[in-house]
Parts: structure tokens; C-alpha cells; sequence
């Protein structure tokens, strides 16, 4: 993939406006909260991992490996920065990464003289974030904490479970990127019958079920001449009905949910993720929150 065409699907206008959005959040949020007695956390999980874990498993994905080297750095000039820059701050920042030699290109951040006064509130976290994630949402306490989960991953990294987990602390901020047309519409093939199990397996765990296999494909029996009845699972969505799929299936176990995602496109249009917000807290919190966020969307 050449550089011209990197920056126009992954540095462009879009990338811009996710970034947009989340500073104007966060601003909206710490203000919100600066006089409440909860520890505020950040978390920021899922910087550069890419589609490698398709292709492990022997199957041919949009491999963004080049991409996948260079994020640490979009990342550290991207949400992390505008994260640590807020104002009011927050108490405590969290930065998930699985390799262990971009974690540790991340923990750069801690030793940057312009985060000097805040360096201790930093962690950098190295592992699998799902798991952290779980891990995490378990062993706080919430009854005296808040916290805003920016979940921004290249592909279908995000599992159901992890969104489950999110969901039940009751206390959680939640923004998702979601890789609309950038990979679940790519995986959707034409035929469900032929799709690869590790596509199907990968997208089941995304969706929470496979529920979207009568969400996005009509079966059908076809009589042949020569034998049994072929059977074929034909494709019958488009995007939006996809993205409308997934944003219901928040709404299953998120008290609210912002209604108006972002769709996110490239330079020539083409739809690439949609901007998810969901607030695990179902009072009057929550719904503040989803008021603003929706309020932030709307702009875009």
C-alpha cells in the first residue's frame, strides 16, 4: 500500500473528527465531574494491533502490518495526547498495548518532560486488552470511581465479552470505533455457506452471537438436476443496516446508548468505521452523558 493512499484512508478528515469528538468529550466530561468525589480514569486500549490475528490463523485479511509499525506514534500525537492534555485532568491514565515493543515505545510518554506533573498517573499496560479490560471492570470499585474507555482498534480486536463487562461496572463512558466497512463488510461475504470458520468465529465474537447470521443472510434451497437441493445463505444487508444492527445490540446491554453514531469515510467517501457512544450508568448520569455525546455527534 503506498503512502498516499495510507493517508487517505487512515490520516485524513476522519481521523480528524474521531479525534474531534473525543477531545470535546473529555473536555465535557472532567468539567462535568470536577466537582464530584470520584477518581477519574482514562483507558485507552487497542493502539496498533492491527489485523495480524487473521492472518495468523491462515486466513487472507487486509493486512496493515506497515500501519500496524507506525501506530504508537499516531497514537502517542493522537488520543493519548489530547487525553493527557484535558483540562480539568484526569487521576488516572491507562494505556493498553499487546506488544510488548510498541508498550514499551509507549512508555516513552511517562519520561516526556511536557507530562512531567502527571507522570505518576500514567500506567502503561502490556497484554491482551480484552482481557485487561475484564480484568479490570471486575476488580474495581465503582461506588467510587468514573471512568471514559476509548476502544479505537484497527479491525474486529473488540469482543462482546469485553463490551459486557464495560456494560456492567455501571459507571463506564464507553466510545467505539467500529470497523464498519473497513473489515465486518469485507468478512460478510456474498455466501455465508462459504465463508471461512476463523471470519465467522471472529465476527461472532464481535456481534456477542450468531444472530447475525439471520440479521445479514437469507437462506435458500435451490432444486439441481443432479442431485440433493444445493442450500446458500445469500447476503442481503448494507452498511447502515449493519451499523444499525450493532448499535441495537449496545442498546441490549448498555442502559443508553447515543443514537447518531459518526460515520467515519475516506477521502473519496467510502465509509470506513462508525463512532459508537454508549454510557453504562443507567441514571441521571448516564443519560447527561449520552445528551452530551449526542450533542458532540451532531456536529460532525
Amino acid at each position: 500500500m503506498d503512502t498516499n493512499r495510507q493517508t487517505q484512508m487512515f490520516g485524513g478528515d476522519w481521523t480528524e473528527k474521531k479525534l474531534g469528538v473525543l477531545a470535546k468529550y473529555l473536555s465535557a466530561y472532567t468539567t462535568a465531574l470536577k466537582k464530584q468525589p470520584f477518581r477519574k480514569i482514562y483507558i485507552d486500549a487497542f493502539a496498533g494491533t492491527g489485523y495480524r490475528e487473521l492472518k495468523d490463523a491462515g486466513e487472507s485479511a487486509p493486512l496493515l502490518a506497515s500501519l500496524a509499525e507506525e501506530e504508537p506514534q499516531s497514537f502517542l500525537d493522537g488520543s493519548a495526547r489530547i487525553a493527557l492534555r484535558t483540562q480539568p485532568r484526569f487521576d488516572d491514565y491507562v494505556f493498553i498495548e499487546k506488544s510488548p515493543s510498541r508498550a514499551a515505545e509507549l512508555k516513552k510518554i511517562k519520561s516526556n518532560p511536557a507530562y512531567a506533573e502527571i507522570a505518576s498517573s500514567i500506567f502503561i499496560k502490556c497484554g491482551d486488552s480484552n482481557e485487561l479490560l475484564r480484568n479490570w471492570c471486575g476488580d474495581e470499585c465503582w461506588g467510587k470511581c468514573r471512568a471514559v474507555v476509548f476502544l479505537d482498534p484497527f479491525g474486529m480486536q473488540v469482543e462482546w465479552s469485553t463490551m459486557e463487562a464495560i456494560a456492567g461496572t455501571k459507571a463506564i463512558d464507553l466510545w467505539v470505533l467500529f470497523p464498519l466497512g473497513m473489515a465486518v463488510n469485507r468478512m460478510l461475504v456474498n455466501d455465508l455457506t462459504k465463508m471461512h470458520a476463523t471470519w465467522r468465529d471472529c465476527l461472532t465474537k464481535v456481534f456477542g452471537n450468531e444472530s447475525w447470521t439471520q440479521a445479514f443472510y437469507e437462506s435458500k434451497k435451490t432444486d439441481t438436476l443432479l442431485g440433493p437441493a444445493e442450500e446458500t445463505a445469500k447476503k442481503t444487508c448494507n452498511l447502515k443496516q449493519i451499523g444499525t444492527y450493532y448499535r441495537n445490540r449496545l442498546s441490549k446491554i448498555f442502559p443508553i446508548v447515543a443514537p447518531n453514531p459518526a460515520i467515519l469515510c475516506n477521502s473519496r467517501g467510502i465509509p470506513l468505521f462508525q463512532l459508537h457512544f454508549a454510557a453504562a450508568n443507567p441514571g441521571r448520569g448516564g443519560q447527561i452523558a449520552v445528551n452530551i455525546a449526542r450533542h458532540i455527534l451532531k456536529g460532525i
